[in-house]
């Protein structure tokens, strides 16, 4: 079996997420210690009593789901000697999920990571007036489909496919005008549904344009190594080892599609036959079984989890 290890983003986080996790196991309680002095904050605190609604903040909700996902990492290499480097052929994240994974290909250290992603949620936040843009679900149509609707919508603003995620999902990203125009035009289109999401700016678009270039400089002063494998980037849907181009795609990835589906896809093509989610939630998990119906998909994000995928990989 030739396994891929993939890493949540944002929307997975919950309060709790984690504290099992440290409480089991010294290798993850020294993870969230070191997020936690990396940023200076108790984020561990807040990850585990709440309240909800400063979890969910994308600087908040960023760091703290790269944590949850170091530990089960860290985890799996202390307690199985389970490591990315002689389990995974690709590592893999979606949007904030690729410093996660590169975070796990040690080409960050954990605090850098935590920093970094600390940086990436405040300026995607600030980069846009709240309220001004929006993100809305596009359910039923195929990428290209979606993709021009978003384009005959944005009729001088911005609307753009923000996430692939797979087959019949598409997430646009824009203006909250030209986003509002691109639900009816995508279901005269098709489309079974177009749902607005609760977000608090329109990730991965060129609205973003502010926040890239604050992470152009950001990634610019911090330290990076190859990936022990290589990650498969969101942008270019291909693998990636070296540290300039990883770099560079990190910055793209602000403004860029997340294809999701490609990603998948292409490690599936490669060979890979199992894929897990490393971290909170379920999400990638159902988009496996999508992008890869031939292949298998598990999330791991408690200690029976761990255990399960431990005995799984060692057969």
């Amino acid at each position: 079996m030739t396994t891929a290890f993939i890493f949540p983003g944002q929307g997975s986080q919950s309060v709790g997420m984690g504290k099992a996790l440290a409480e089991n196991f010294a290798a993850a309680r020294a993870v969230f210690e070191e997020v936690d002095a990396a940023l200076g904050q108790k984020l561990s605190v807040l990850m585990w009593e709440g309240p909800e609604a400063d979890l969910t903040l994308t600087e908040n909700a960023q760091p703290a789901l790269m944590a949850v996902s170091m530990a089960v990492v860290r985890v799996l290499e202390a307690e199985h000697g389970i490591t990315v480097a002689n389990t995974a052929k690709f590592v893999a994240g979606h949007s904030l999920g690729e410093y996660s994974a590169l975070a796990a290909a040690q080409t960050f250290t954990l605090a850098d990571a935590a920093r970094l992603l600390r940086i990436r949620g405040q300026a995607m936040q600030s980069a846009t007036p709240v309220g001004t843009g929006a993100m809305a679900a596009l359910l039923g149509l195929d990428f290209a489909t979606a993709a021009a609707a978003a384009a005959e919508a944005a009729q001088g603003d911005v609307c753009q496919a923000a996430n692939d995620n797979s087959d019949g999902q598409v997430v646009v990203s824009g203006s909250k005008a030209a986003v509002e125009r691109c639900a009816e035009i995508a279901k005269a289109k098709g489309a079974k549904r177009a749902i607005m999401l609760a977000v608090s700016a329109p990730f991965h678009c060129a609205l973003m344009q502010p926040a890239a270039d604050v992470m152009a400089d950001a990634l610019a002063k911090v330290a990076m190594k190859a990936p022990v494998v290589p990650v498969v980037a969101n942008v270019g849907a291909a693998p990636l080892s070296d540290p300039a181009a990883i770099r560079a795609s990190l910055v793209a990835q602000v403004t860029g599609t997340v294809r999701w589906r490609e990603c998948v896809a292409y490690m599936a093509a490669q060979g890979v036959t199992r894929f897990y989610e490393i971290g909170a939630g379920k999400v990638l998990t159902g988009l496996s079984k999508k992008n890869a119906p031939d292949a298998t998909a598990f999330a791991i994000n408690s200690a029976e989890d761990i255990a399960a995928a431990a005995a799984q990989i060692k057969e």
